[in-house]
């Protein structure tokens, strides 16, 4: 027999089609006719016994009363057929429910990250792709390049990387997050800090594959304004000095001071590290350049007279350690000799920074007014006269190799190219959008990377393809920045009486 609900499922069957629709059915049309007779004598039978008839008008005008043997065995047959592909049904509307809902998701998700893109996008910030070419976490810079390529030298050893979201950010950085906004001259060294309105974005920036560049430190340097700083070849020490008369030795394990060096009787304006990291140099407004013991900082080794004006800067020579070179306000760069006590060899062309090529030590570097110029050290001859600039120039540095010179005035920084069958031409140039330059360096890993210090910000520029990124790092004017081979790290010193350590 035939249970209701068996009867049930072979009806809506007939309604939908499924037994009598197909002209190619498994039974034909003559078996569902067939199928339909012995459903309506089973009800009939059913009803003489007094049972409530499932089917209604169905089994008044069916037909036959004949039962075959096989009836039970055609049915039985035909029920499980029609429940397999009431089954397949319900796996096919599960199937596109499921697919709905992902679709669904799928849009959500689509939403927040286009979301997220244009928070990124107002904010500066997007990502680098895994082959390594730089999409919009650098913002394009419109000025003309004089290099050719446009391909990505910054990259991890496997040239990919990603950006990651920012961190450590300033104290008022969440005000700027929560609004939308986050979007000294040096012969003075006393010029005021003037604020500017630049977008900003946090302080740190991770390539995940080879590059990362974050604050890692932060060393309350001075009770006075920091405008120099140097770290020893070999990365132990970090020298920092400014307007409190005296240097500072940190070690770079613990950073903690090692010691002070106080003869100077006005300002330092710079100091540097001999090549073996024994010996430091300073200068200084008091007109003196002093030698002093790295090891014993107690007192001097040497006191250099002989200059007429403040004494802006100095450098040692790379490969000759008795050779130190210095510049003052009068635009005269003199020679010194640390063994003799004297002064060997001056004539005119520096006055804000000097700095001798890397390894080499070939050629000397030397910025005065709007002019670098580029002199060779053994005949005092000047080889090169680079004159792109319009405005004073702050600062020069040379990258690792020595083929690059970088020069800073506050509205631009120009890359000159010097190295081999270079003749001093500018091969990439960035114009200030509104932030005032002031210092440089070249990353010490990452060659293509030149970082700038601005006011409060540090500008990170691809010179590659010429895009930059603004980093929040100090609250005055970054006067100086270094950069160490040996640990890969980044000093930055400001006005604000702190040197930063990036990494």
């Amino acid at each position: 027999m035939l249970t209701p609900q068996q009867q049930q499922l072979l009806l809506q069957a007939q309604a939908q089609g499924n037994l009598t629709s197909a002209p190619c059915s498994n039974f034909g049309d003559m078996e569902s006719r067939r199928l339909r007779m012995l459903l309506s004598n089973r009800n009939a039978v059913a009803g003489k016994d007094g049972q409530t008839n499932a089917v209604g008008d169905m089994t008044q005008n069916a037909g036959s009363p004949l039962l075959r043997p096989e009836t039970d065995m055609v049915l039985k047959m035909k029920i499980a057929q029609l429940q397999q592909q009431q089954q397949q049904q319900q796996q096919q509307q599960n199937n596109q429910q499921q697919q709905l809902q992902q679709q669904a998701l799928s849009n959500q998700q689509s939403q927040v990250t286009s979301h997220q893109q244009q928070q990124q996008e107002k904010l500066g910030v997007a990502g680098v792709s895994v082959e390594g070419s730089m999409s919009n976490s650098f913002r394009g810079n419109d000025q003309n390049s004089g290099s050719s390529s446009k391909t990505l030298i910054m990259y991890g050893s496997d040239g990919s990387g990603a950006l990651a979201s920012p961190s450590n950010p300033l104290a008022d950085i969440d005000r700027f997050v929560e609004d939308g906004s986050l979007d000294d001259n040096v012969e003075s060294f006393l010029s005021h800090d003037d604020t500017d309105a630049r977008d900003t974005v946090g302080r740190c920036m991770d390539v995940s594959k080879g590059f990362s560049f974050s604050e890692f430190s932060c060393i309350r340097a001075s009770t006075s304004k920091v405008v120099c700083c140097h770290f020893s070849p070999d990365g132990k020490l970090l020298a920092s000095a400014g307007h409190e008369k005296k240097a500072v030795l940190w070690n770079m394990d613990n950073l903690k001071a090692k010691g002070s060096l106080e003869e100077h009787s006005f300002l330092i304006t710079d100091v540097r590290f001999s090549p073996n990291s024994t010996r430091l140099a300073t200068s200084s407004f008091d007109r003196t350049v002093k030698v002093w013991d790295a090891d014993n900082p107690n007192y001097t080794l040497r006191t250099f007279s002989g200059h007429t004006g403040s004494v802006m800067s100095l450098d040692f020579h790379p490969n000759n350690e008795d050779l130190i070179c210095s510049c003052d306000g009068e635009s005269e760069v003199r020679y010194w000799s640390v063994n003799q006590g004297a002064c060997t060899r001056y004539f005119k062309g520096g006055m804000s920074q000097v700095r001798f090529q890397p390894r080499l030590g070939r050629y000397l570097a030397a910025a005065a007014e709007n002019v670098v110029s580029i002199f060779d050290v053994e005949t005092g001859t000047c080889l090169h006269s680079l004159q792109r600039h319009t405005k004073p120039v702050h600062s020069v540095c040379w990258d690792a190799k020595g083929n690059y010179v970088a020069s800073v005035s506050e509205d631009s920084v120009r890359v000159w190219n010097l190295g081999s069958g270079g003749d001093g031409e500018c091969v990439h140039e960035l114009n200030c959008s509104g932030n005032k330059f002031h210092s440089c360096v070249f990353h010490p890993k990452y060659q293509s990377l030149l970082v700038i210090g601005c006011y409060q910000s540090l500008e990170l520029w691809n010179m590659a393809e010429n895009k930059s990124m603004t980093i929040p790092a100090h609250d005055g004017l970054i006067a100086a920045l270094a950069a160490s081979e040996a640990t890969g790290m980044v000093a930055s010193a400001s006005h604000d009486k702190s040197v930063k350590l990036w990494k």
